[in-house]
């Protein structure tokens, strides 16, 4: 086991790693920028670290910074966390190459996955459903003309590197695909410096249903259900929870089992999460993600794992502390994702914390780096808090999401508390009738009523 961990990452996943760091018995250390000086992650840890100046370009996403702070520290391991280097192939390889671990998978499978076309290829190969296609990148809009008519409209055409919505664009009918083809290429070049884009077929009302798998890197995998991310603005998770409302026990265990089958053939190591579009009973193959998820608490809180715990376990060598059989779904779990942001425009709210009170009780918890007087900086994402509920069953989960947002005060800043409060008043919300353009529709509705 680590005697030392080194955490590549700041705010509250930071504060998580070293959670569990902690309770291991394994010291941490905390980088940060300039702007960060004064942030929780760095109060908290063992030993701290300044990589750089503000701007990430210079200090979370600065390799040789982060590598020299192992160095200096006596660092063994590299907790990424998620965002940042987490899914860079070239730093894993990097990491591995100075003599110290990554606490995720190899770099080959980051690289597998990281490319749109070839994670498609590889996972449709291990037997895992996928969304009707281009084989590959499309080369000019003769071809892409072609495959809109072969596939049948409505279809989507997205950038092969492509992340957060960017690069992304449908083409309802014939007569959208010139647009949509060169607007997809152009922001992918602006975006990714690849222009290379794919087309699929474009589902009208799925939901998106996520996998959570976790391999031991030598043939052995589990699957811990899914997550419902459905609730979406902008290509962006707003909302999580678990077990999935519109999934069956059935359903579950066989899209889980294929998952986790997929991931034990290819010696894979760690968490991972499988991303899929459901509808009409049937899921296809989006991406998956081979870090650890933002919204990875509602998995813990059906399941009573830790996952980052685990993360650190296989990647110190050990074998999994749990088998397929021993994971049972005990209740429901909710997680909203709260900004500082001003609603409805979603504007970036930074600034100074004028008060701070996080709720508490029986199944809250609350993952923040927030403190009373924190100057929230405006150089990161504008993430600053995830509240999760845990209850025996749906309905006590969201009743407790809605008592437990009424306790929370974040003063000092504009957040999307507010917008939550609104949207538990929501009959869709509570009768689960929502697939991933319903936000969106009911911001439209919510916020343009409100103007009037």
């Amino acid at each position: 086991m680590f005697d030392k961990i080194l955490i590549a990452n700041r705010g509250e996943i930071a504060l998580r790693v070293m959670r569990a760091c902690r309770e291991m018995g394994i010291h941490s250390v905390a980088v940060h920028s300039t702007a960060d000086s004064d942030a929780m992650h760095v109060r908290m840890a063992d030993e701290a670290i300044c990589i750089g100046p503000p701007s990430s370009t210079d200090s979370y996403l600065s390799i040789p910074a982060i590598i020299s702070a192992c160095e200096v520290t006596g660092a063994q391991a590299i907790h990424p966390g998620y965002g940042f280097l987490s899914e860079n192939a070239r730093f894993v390889q990097i990491v591995e190459d100075h003599g110290l671990t990554f606490i995720g998978p190899t770099a080959e499978h980051i690289r597998i996955m990281g490319d749109k076309i070839t994670a498609k290829d590889t996972i449709k190969a291990l037997g895992v459903p996928c969304v009707p296609g281009s084989e590959g990148g499309v080369a000019d809009l003769v071809e892409a003309k072609t495959l809109g008519e072969e596939i049948g409209y409505p279809v989507i055409v997205k950038a092969t590197a492509g992340g957060g919505g960017r690069g992304m664009k449908v083409a309802k009918t014939a007569a959208d695909m010139e647009r949509a083809f060169q607007t997809a290429r152009s922001e992918a070049k602006a975006a990714f410096g690849n222009d290379e884009v794919y087309i699929e077929k474009y589902l009208t009302t799925p939901r998106h249903i996520e996998v959570q798998v976790f391999g031991d890197g030598k043939g052995k995998a589990v699957h811990l259900g899914e997550r419902d991310c459905s609730l979406q603005r902008r290509h962006q998770k707003v909302l999580e929870e678990a077990p999935g409302p519109s999934i069956t026990s059935k359903e579950r265990a066989e899209i889980g089992k294929i998952c986790a089958d997929a991931v034990a053939e290819i010696n894979y190591a760690g968490a991972g999460t499988i991303e899929f579009l459901y509808e009409n009973g049937e899921f296809y193959f989006i991406e998956m993600n081979t870090r650890l998820q933002v919204e990875h608490p509602v998995t813990e809180a059906i399941f009573g794992v830790d996952l980052v715990r685990e993360q650190i376990r296989v990647a110190s060598g050990l074998p999994l502390s749990f088998e397929q059989d021993d994971l049972k779904i005990n209740g429901h779990a909710i997680e909203a994702r709260i900004n500082a942001e001003k609603v409805p425009n979603f504007s970036p709210s930074p600034g100074r914390i004028t008060q701070y009170h996080a709720p508490g009780g029986l199944g809250v918890r609350m993952d923040s780096a927030l403190y009373d007087g924190y100057r929230i900086p405006p150089y990161y994402d504008s993430l600053i808090a995830k509240l999760i509920v845990h209850g025996r069953d749906r309905d006590e989960a969201l009743a407790r999401m809605s008592r437990a947002l009424g306790e929370l005060i974040v003063d000092g800043v504009d957040s999307t508390v507010p917008l939550f409060r609104d949207l538990l008043e929501e009959p869709d919300l509570h009768s689960g009738d929502y697939n991933i353009h319903w936000l969106e529709q009911w911001l439209d509705r919510t916020y343009a009523s409100k103007d009037e």
